[in-house]
């Protein structure tokens, strides 16, 4: 199974969005594997967002990541990167297609609620900087066989 970290950023917390959009993933077949509410320090936003720490726009980042509590989750499933990021839609809100999280909630593109890994690299080097390895813990659903044929696993 392929994992990919998601963040339901500050904006998704105080909009209160958080419980829809988690079930989105939820009522799609993929598993949570770890969940955590937290607030982001300066030091975790530059680790986050290493390759964007010395553009222009990041103290714009780093204030809006670190601005209020953000809830933090590992997804796993079945091709779920690119399951996740086709879910979440484009960066822009304005650009995302209907139906797509930010098609549905969000107007903007740094406002944007959800951050999607955009590969398995960065997945992993993600998932560590947010969790530890005795904080995930997989699990097979119950309700498995009424997800996918059993040759698709």
């Amino acid at each position: 199974m392929e994992r990919t970290l998601v963040l339901l950023k500050p904006d998704c917390v105080q909009r209160r969005l958080v419980g829809r959009v988690f079930s989105r993933f939820e009522d799609k077949g993929l598993n949570v594997v770890a969940l955590k509410l937290l607030r982001v320090t300066p030091e975790l936003a530059k680790r986050h967002y290493a390759e964007h720490v010395a553009k222009g726009w990041y103290p714009t980042l780093e204030a809006f990541i670190t601005g209020g509590p953000l809830v933090a989750m590992v997804v796993e499933g079945l091709d779920v990167i690119r399951v996740v990021r086709e879910m979440v839609g484009a960066t822009n809100g304005l650009n995302a297609t209907p139906g797509t999280v930010r098609g549905d909630f969000s107007s903007s593109r740094q406002m944007n609620l959800v951050h999607a890994s955009d590969g398995p690299e960065s997945a992993a080097r993600e998932i560590g900087i947010f969790f530890q390895p005795d904080e995930i813990h997989a699990y097979e659903p119950t309700i498995r066989p009424w997800l996918r044929a059993e040759d698709e696993n």
